[in-house]
């Protein structure tokens, strides 16, 4: 089968398949007459285009990009202000990403409707020419903050954030990276500069609020906890003001329900992971006052079946 047939034919299938008893119940949040806005959001989906085999002695008949797509969609006709993220990792697991070398992964996301997404460390499994040229082939935005690519062929094709207007609210999305030094191999990283996501975060939000956002989300790849100093999404949310969510990556965690943190300053964000290989669906439900400020959140991560 031909390169393009074999994408446009797993595009197809993917978006055809029909849901299976994941989606657990979404009620709404009751009341009100504010803005609402949903957040569905994944991370380190490492390339798990189908669900695990059948017979797999783990997570058998589940995730997978075409069942999470699903998902996605069926969500979609009960709700009409969606934004879709990813907390990176979108690349490397399976034997798809060495064939493909990410297109497949980007056309099924393209296909979902994903919003946008931030680099993981597998981004650059391929080095930076790999995810050049695998930029074009993604219809959403891939936003990173705190590395410096100047001295790169990357310079000037990422974004370090995005503002999304969506139902009369402004969403800025802004994206934080894991140290790649020590992770990555330096020759896929070259000239790279990584710079401390807390500053940089600091800034972020600085920003974002002055454009006047009503709802600040981090995509991290920092890792959900550490017992170690290394900088992850708990303390980053105790040590940095005015982050309403951060969607984390890195670490595969399986979270239940999201958590909220306070920060230093009293500020309460809401962290949240799902997981690995798309079997799992995060979603929040985002109840706002007339004056758009946050008034409700209904959080569920759901099982993709």
């Amino acid at each position: 089968m031909e390169r393009r047939d074999f994408l446009r034919k797993s595009i197809l299938t993917g978006s055809a398949l029909t849901l299976g008893s994941g989606l657990l119940s979404t009620e709404l949040i009751a009341g009100g007459d504010g803005k609402r806005i949903t957040i569905l959001h994944t991370n380190d989906i490492h390339s798990r285009i189908e669900p695990f085999p059948k017979d797999s002695s783990r997570n058998a008949n589940q995730g997978g990009l075409t069942r999470l797509g699903s998902l996605v969609k069926k969500i979609r006709e009960k709700e009409s202000n969606i934004l879709l993220l990813d907390a990176g990792d979108v690349f490397q697991g399976t034997p798809y990403f060495n064939f493909f070398g990410g297109e497949l992964e980007y056309n099924l996301m393209n296909k979902i409707g994903f919003d946008a997404t931030t680099l993981g460390n597998h981004e650059f499994d391929n080095g930076l020419k790999g995810i050049f040229d695998q930029l074009p082939n993604a219809e959403f935005s891939h936003l990173i903050a705190n590395y410096d690519f100047s001295k790169t062929i990357l310079n000037g094709a990422l974004k370090p954030y995005k503002i999304f207007k969506k139902g009369g609210l402004k969403i800025g999305v802004f994206g934080l990276g894991i140290e790649l030094k020590g992770l990555v191999a330096e020759k896929s990283f070259e000239q790279t500069k990584y710079l401390d996501p807390v500053p940089v975060a600091k800034e972020m939000v600085r920003e974002l609020r002055n454009k006047n956002c009503d709802l600040v989300i981090c995509l991290s790849h920092l890792g959900f906890t550490y017992r170690s100093d290394k900088i992850d999404d708990l303390k980053l949310a105790h040590q940095v003001d005015e982050i309403d969510l951060i969607i984390g990556g890195h670490t595969h965690s399986f979270l239940d329900q999201p958590v909220s943190v306070k920060s230093s300053q009293g500020y309460d964000t809401i962290v949240n992971q799902v997981g690995t290989a798309a079997l799992r669906l995060g979603m929040l439900d985002y109840e706002f006052s007339k004056k758009n400020k946050i008034k409700n959140v209904l959080a569920k991560n759901m099982a993709v079946k």
